[in-house]
């Protein structure tokens, strides 16, 4: 199909590009990874994780998700997080959401089917939880912002009572966890300011 060849195209377009500007780029790829940090983020398109962060291949660990849920017993959140532990090692692991993030969009709502209905009642918990706040928000657009906060702060959260977290701390492993959000209007990252970076630290409410 004319749009593969596309594709193909311009993948060898940028390998070609690679090289001539780093011909020993393939090479390091090729070794093991070292990447320092873990990003758990959105699926949605428009939030490539390397290209935001300015980051090349091999740099970040990358594990992406519809509104960027851990999910207690997601087996496949937790084997990125384990093999980022314990294999790569890594330093932080960064939970980035979005606004205008249709998967929160969708919590605040009760439509849908499933399968997609049934992942995004885990927002929709967050949306409950904090549903005096949002009801106190002047419109629609507004809540849809901060439940894309709160919806990030609440990720935290269920990382840090990993398991695989508590057990990394408990070791003395060095790792923090942190909560940012990216916006879509402007291109540009917001640390939410709920970092941790160890057992009983208390996770601060986001502004």
């Amino acid at each position: 199909m004319d749009q593969f060849a596309t594709l193909f195209a311009n993948n060898r377009a940028w390998a070609a590009a690679r090289r001539q500007s780093d011909p020993g780029f393939f090479r390091r790829l090729c070794a093991i990874q070292r990447p320092d940090y873990l990003w758990i983020g959105c699926a949605d398109s428009r939030v490539p994780a390397n290209e935001i962060v300015g980051l090349d291949p091999g740099e970040l660990f990358v594990h992406r998700n519809v509104a960027n849920v851990v999910a207690p017993g997601d087996v496949n959140a937790l084997s990125v997080i384990q093999y980022a532990i314990d294999t790569l090692q890594v330093g932080h692991i960064i939970v980035t959401g979005h606004y205008n993030c249709g998967g929160v969009l969708a919590a605040l709502s009760d439509d849908g089917k499933p399968p997609l209905s049934d992942w995004i009642d885990h927002v929709r918990r967050v949306r409950n939880a904090h549903a005096v706040e949002l009801d106190s928000l002047p419109d629609q657009e507004i809540r849809w912002r901060r439940l894309c906060e709160l919806n990030v702060a609440a990720q935290v959260r269920t990382v840090c009572a990993t398991p695989l977290v508590q057990s990394a701390w408990a070791r003395g492993q060095k790792l923090a966890v942190h909560g940012w959000i990216y916006d879509l209007s402007d291109g540009l990252l917001r640390d939410l300011n709920i970092s941790t970076n160890g057992p009983g630290v208390r996770i601060q409410k986001i502004p």
